[in-house]
């Protein structure tokens, strides 16, 4: 516990030593960690992978899943789905057949077990990375919706695997009928876990209570799904999403507590991730020793697999979007030979009847909406290069590999078990340091900020302000309508004025400092805007008339707002 104590602090240093001088801290604490590793006589650092599995990945996914938009999930589900499943069971397979041919101890099964567990790009280096780097908003919600739902198709695999290999006894034999059931059964309690949590949330009334019942979310989803058989990943995933969908209910103390707390268990476990990837290195060159395995022949196959990975995704990306933007280029030509050969003769008209033609089905009507959601553009060639040069590997690879049991059911030894974490530790570090170093070039040389995303933001912007600018008039006309009893003109227009200007500038703070009605008045009128203003959003938002990230930025500065005005009422009082 002390040793860990130790890792724990001095990632926290490296990462504060990074940030100063504009460093990416994960990188510097994985090399950190791989120096330190080979100090003689240092003890060795291992967690069990279920502590990996249960206790670190599950708020890391979490804390992705409640600041991520549910709508820009479904506006971007196409590439998510197909990086996020489609690619990890091609990398998976990718991945078999070629530890299948260059290693000759390994069979299919241990080949297939091996690509399950490289195939996934870990949620923590993507978003820990791709935040930082500052790629444009598109990319970034699909590589976050990504890191999402690829782990709990991974971890399918691996289970699979792991029980044919083993001979263990699975809770339902045929492999495919079980992935369906961990894809459906797991979302199902992420979805009670979530509207649970509402619930429970919408009693308790208790901003300090409210946040630690957050942090119970994410277990409890994960223990439960497990418990079922069913993928604990998705449903931490599915509860994340409910619940931040369902937080623009919750009062504004709690939002405040859960964005800054959250954003600082997020650093501190990604600083203790990465350090204690960093210190794993000696430790498996010793296992590896051990079993009597040649290190020469296990580092020329981890070499071969990293360059099969590193392969796999840039293909299957460009497979995957380039059809659409071949397909694009096709149709213009295509117009373009129509114009030029001038107007076809019209073709002659079918007969009709009278009879009117028949009403649209609701559900197509429902179908239709759905689908006008989902963005259809396509992806452009620079952000194709940049969305298949972010594949970093990390915990999910690492924790899958020391997940692997030590014996079989009949008790004997897992075949080549510490060969096997021994590549996925190589794929994992090699893809961080070359796919974390070489980005931030390959983003600053493909000039990925475009004029009208930016100017997209600022649409959006404003059209929150006017939503709230319109919300808050109509408060403040109902009350010089019908002002309270008690208070003269120049009182009513007074509050009037100062709730105006406050709902429409931030820095525009009155300061009461005496117990008064008047003051009474003013923080009820202010709250009732501030409310209105809420409504007015997550209204328009529901509609479909503003995007999700451009509410929730307009929902953080009133809350804020209404934080300040309360810090100044409590210590007036």
């Amino acid at each position: 516990m002390e040793l860990l104590l130790l890792v724990l602090v001095g990632a926290v240093i490296v990462t504060a030593l990074a940030d100063r001088r504009g460093m990416q801290p994960a990188l510097i604490i994985l090399v950190v960690g791989l120096l330190i590793s080979f100090i003689p006589g240092l003890p060795r650092v291992e967690l069990e992978s279920h502590i990996l599995l249960t206790v670190v990945l599950p708020p890391l996914l979490y804390s992705a899943a409640l600041g991520f938009s549910f709508p820009s999930f479904l506006r971007n589900i196409k590439p998510i789905l197909g990086l996020g499943v489609a690619m990890v069971v091609v990398t998976a397979f990718t991945v078999g057949l070629v530890a299948t041919l260059f290693i000759p101890e390994f069979t299919f099964l241990l080949a297939l077990l091996l690509g399950a567990i490289v195939a996934p790009p870990d949620a923590v280096t993507a978003v820990a990375i791709g935040r930082k780097l500052g790629l444009p908003r598109r990319v970034m919600a699909i590589l976050t919706g990504e890191s999402l739902v690829n782990d709990a198709a991974a971890l399918s695999l691996f289970a699979i695997a792991v029980s044919q290999i083993a001979g263990t006894h699975s809770f339902i034999g045929n492999p495919l009928l079980l992935f369906g059931y961990n894809a459906v059964l797991g979302p199902i309690v992420g979805v009670v876990m979530g509207f649970g949590t509402l619930w429970i949330r919408r009693h308790l009334k208790n901003p300090a209570l409210e946040t630690v019942l957050g942090f119970v979310v994410p277990f409890a989803a994960f223990v439960a799904a497990e418990y079922l058989h069913a993928s604990g990943v998705l449903a931490v995933v599915i509860a994340g999403f409910v619940v931040g969908s369902g937080s623009v209910h919750a009062g504004y103390q709690t939002r405040l507590q859960e964005r800054y707390v959250w954003n600082s268990v997020d650093v501190l476990l990604e600083a203790f991730v990465f350090a204690y990837i960093g210190l794993q290195l000696r430790f498996i060159i010793d296992d590896l020793r051990e079993a009597r395995e040649s290190l020469v022949g296990v580092a020329l196959a981890s070499l071969v697999v990293l360059f099969a990975v590193l392969v796999t995704r840039p293909l299957c990306v460009f497979l995957m979007f380039g059809r659409g933007l071949l397909s694009s280029h096709m149709s213009s030509n295509a117009a373009e030979l129509e114009i030029s050969a001038g107007p076809r003769a019209p073709r002659p008209r079918k007969k009709t009847t009278d009879k009117p033609d028949k009403a649209p089905r609701r559900s197509s009507a429902k179908v239709k909406s759905w689908r006008d959601k989902i963005d259809r553009r396509k992806l452009t060639f620079q952000e194709s290069l940049v969305v298949s040069w972010t594949g970093m590997r990390g915990v999910v690879t690492l924790a899958a590999a020391s997940g692997i049991p030590a014996t079989l059911e009949s008790g004997e030894p897992f075949p080549e078990r510490s060969a096997i974490q021994a590549i996925a530790f190589v794929v994992a570090v090699g893809t961080i340091l070359i796919q974390g170093t070489t980005l931030p070039w390959m983003i600053a040389r493909l000039h990925l900020h475009s004029e009208e995303e930016e100017r997209y933001v600022q649409r959006e912007t404003s059209k929150a302000e006017s939503i709230v600018h319109f919300a808050s008039d109509g408060v403040i006309e109902d009350f010089v309508a019908s002002p309270p009893d008690g208070l003269d003109s120049s009182t009513v227009d007074f509050i009037r004025t100062t709730v105006a200007r406050q709902s429409r500038d931030v820095e525009e703070m009155p300061d009461p400092d005496a117990h008064t009605e008047r003051a009474e008045t003013f923080a009820t009128l202010y709250r009732r805007v501030l409310q209105a203003q809420r409504d007015a959003l997550i209204e328009s938002r529901d509609a479909g008339d503003i995007d999700d990230e451009a509410v929730r930025a307009m929902l953080e500065r009133l809350d804020l707002q209404e934080a300040g005005l309360s810090a100044r009422l409590e210590s007036r009082l």
